[in-house]
This record gives C-alpha cells, sequence and structure tokens, in this order.
C-alpha cells in the first residue's frame, strides 16, 4: 500500500502484512480497513520500493512482533471470518532447498488462507540439515534468500528447529503452524507436528505432487554425463565437476562427435529439403504437362481421329476424285419390247439372217456391161 517517506516521497510497501500487524489498536484497525478497500484500486507511484521479508532477527521483523497482543488467543474459525483484532501469525517451516513451485504453492496456501495473514517461514541451517535428513544442493544463507524473496513470505527464522516446542512458538507469537496432513516421522518421534495438532494450532496444506526437491535432484542425476558436458563445455575442469580426467575426456570426445553428427543431420536435413522443393517443382511441371498432352491429344483425335475433321475432309475430296476419274455412263437407247412369252398367240420372232457383204466379180461386171450393149 501507498505511504508518504520521511522525504515526502510516495513509496509503495512491498506486503500489506507488514503495516495491518502494526496497526494492533482499534483507531488503527479502522485505518487499516481504510487502506486495504483503497488498495483493490491502487495506482502504482512512478517510484516504489520493492524488498525481500526481513530476518526474524532484523529491527523491522523484532518491531512488528512487539506490537502484537499474544495474550488475545485466535481460534480458526474467527481467522476464517475475518473477525479478528489483528493479523494472524502463521509458522511454515521446511529445508526449501532448490526452491521451486511446490514450495511456493505450499506457502501460498498459507497465506491465503485466512483475510489477514502474517506468514513467518523457519528454514533449517546446513549442520541441522545434514545431520537429521542429509546434504542439500543449496547451502542455507543460499535458502534464506531464495525464500525471503517470495511474495507470500512476510519474515524468515533463520536456524530453525527440527522440532517445535512451546517456547519457540511464544517467542515468536505464534498462532498457526502451516503443513500438509501427513506424519512427518523421525527417529524419536511419530509425528513432529502432533504437539501442535494436539493443541489445535495446526493448519493443513496441500502438498503439490509430482514435484519436489527428491525430484529434482533425480532429473539431475537422470541426465547427469549431459550436465557434465555442459559445464566443461562452459569452462569448468574436471576436478571442479569431482570427475576423473579419463571420463572429462570421454565426455568432450561424445560432445564433439554428437555436434558432428548434428551438422550432419542438419545438412543432410537441408539437402533433402532441396530435393523436396526440386522433387515438388518437377511435380507441377509433370502436372501442367500432363493437363496439356490430354489438350493436345484431345485436339489431335478431334481433327485426325477417324470421325475428325481431317477424315472427314479425306472422305469428301476423295469422293471428288473419284467421280472426276470415272464419270456415269450414258444412257442406252430403248430397244422395242420383245414380244411376251406369255402371249400364246403371238408368233415367234424371225430370225435374223447373218450379214454377208455382197461379192463383186469381175466377169459378172463385164457380162453385165455385155447385156447392157445388147
Amino acid at each position: 500500500m501507498a505511504s508518504a517517506g520521511e522525504n515526502g516521497v510516495t513509496t509503495h510497501s512491498r506486503k500489506r502484512t507488514h503495516l495491518s500487524a502494526k496497526l494492533s489498536s482499534p483507531e488503527s484497525s479502522n485505518k487499516e480497513d481504510a487502506l486495504l478497500s483503497a488498495d483493490s484500486h491502487l495506482q502504482l507511484p512512478s517510484q516504489s520500493i520493492y524488498k525481500p521479508a526481513p530476518f526474524s532477527h532484523e529491527p523491522e521483523a523484532l518491531k512488528i512482533r512487539s506490537q502484537v497482543d499474544y495474550t488475545v488467543r485466535i481460534s480458526l474459525e474467527d481467522s476464517k471470518a475475518g473477525t479478528v483484532p489483528r493479523a494472524v501469525r502463521i509458522y511454515a517451516d521446511g529445508i526449501y532447498d532448490m526452491f521451486h513451485m511446490g514450495h511456493a504453492r505450499q506457502l501460498m496456501q498459507a497465506k491465503n488462507a485466512f483475510p489477514k495473514a502474517y506468514l513467518i517461514v523457519g528454514i533449517c541451517s546446513d549442520e541441522l540439515t545434514f545431520r537429521m535428513k542429509g546434504r542439500t544442493v543449496m547451502n542455507d544463507a543460499e535458502r534464506y534468500e531464495a525464500v525471503r524473496h517470495c511474495r507470500y513470505v512476510d519474515e524468515v527464522v533463520t536456524d530453525a528447529p527440527w522440532t517445535l516446542d512451546m517456547d519457540f512458538l511464544d517467542k515468536h507469537k505464534i498462532d498457526f503452524v502451516a503443513h500438509d496432513e501427513l506424519p512427518y516421522a523421525t527417529t524419536s518421534e511419530d509425528d513432529v507436528y502432533q504437539f501442535v495438532k494436539d493443541r489445535g494450532m495446526f493448519l493443513a496444506t496441500e502438498r503439490t505432487e509430482g514435484v519436489s526437491t527428491t525430484d529434482v535432484i533425480t532429473r539431475i542425476i537422470k541426465d547427469y554425463d549431459l550436465y557434465i558436458r555442459r559445464n566443461l563445455a562452459r569452462g569448468y575442469s574436471h576436478k571442479e565437476l569431482n570427475v576423473s580426467y579419463m571420463k572429462a575426456k570421454r565426455l568432450r570426445l561424445k560432445d564433439n562427435y554428437e555436434r558432428l553428427e548434428n551438422k550432419l543431420k542438419d545438412k543432410g536435413k537441408n539437402l533433402m529439403d532441396k530435393w523436396k522443393g526440386q522433387l515438388d517443382r518437377g511435380n507441377s511441371l509433370l502436372h501442367r504437362w500432363e493437363h496439356k498432352s490430354k489438350e493436345f491429344i484431345g485436339n489431335f483425335v478431334d481433327m485426325f481421329g477417324k470421325d475428325g475433321k481431317f477424315s472427314q475432309w479425306i472422305q469428301e475430296n476423295t469422293m471428288r476424285i473419284g467421280r472426276a476419274m470415272s464419270p456415269s455412263p450414258s444412257p442406252l437407247p430403248e430397244s422395242p419390247p420383245s414380244p411376251s412369252t406369255s402371249d400364246p398367240g403371238a408368233s415367234p420372232p424371225t430370225k435374223r439372217s447373218r450379214y454377208a457383204p455382197p461379192l463383186i466379180l469381175v466377169e459378172e461386171q463385164d457380162s453385165d456391161t455385155d447385156e447392157e450393149d445388147y
């Protein structure tokens, strides 16, 4: 929410609960409600200050804690209804190694459990964690910093205890402890949270299945060689990565081989893409040629086919040439009708004699001449 600093510059607090914890009097509570209602349409100023949550030993956290009236016990029902005179102080603890989505979701559930909540997160030190659970990827300083930059966190307790007792709850004025409902057993206890469950101070949250620090580490181990090769390529030595000289050489050789293989694959892919492009262009040309050939064949058949125009023209001209070379014969003269054989009265036709040319004899001419003389 917006507030005016000593120099008159308006600043924007990172968290509303820091201010709400300070405003514990009835008069201050009314001011807080007015600020909270105005925060919904608040516009960020041109100059804003954002900072991580304070550690529990820092002055800001100590001042907020000193203003909390812990003699007023807050019930779970009143906290959910929002009918409480001050912010509800919720405590969540853990290792928070390799801070991930599952951690953030658990803290978000704790923060949103009540309308007015002040979330305190306790983080165990390296010494305690190594003794009770095992090694971590991040050291305690890195884990502290990772958690205090989460938007849902209002305060961070460093070097948090493994199990809780009433002295710790009273010191930090804790109203509820947030954790998932599954029993968290140790060598001496079946459930380290049974103490707060019996007192009605337990706030159950839900785990995010499939996401945990163990799952993340398992992924890293699964791809161990890949990460080693990547860090060798970045300039880390085999000693820094805790691998032998021969293993580092073997991994570098494998990395170079895969790079060469990828280059060859890329070149082969480029060649295949070019060949595919040429093949597509060839297919396009082939389809166009096929279309043109069908059109050409159709035109050819229409012109030179059996019933085509050219065949009809040939037939017509052949008939014209035939008529010109073999004209039709002249009609014969009509002959007299022959007597019908069916007529009984008709006489048979006269038999025509053969024609013989007349013979002219010299003697007959002479005799004729003589007779004429006489």
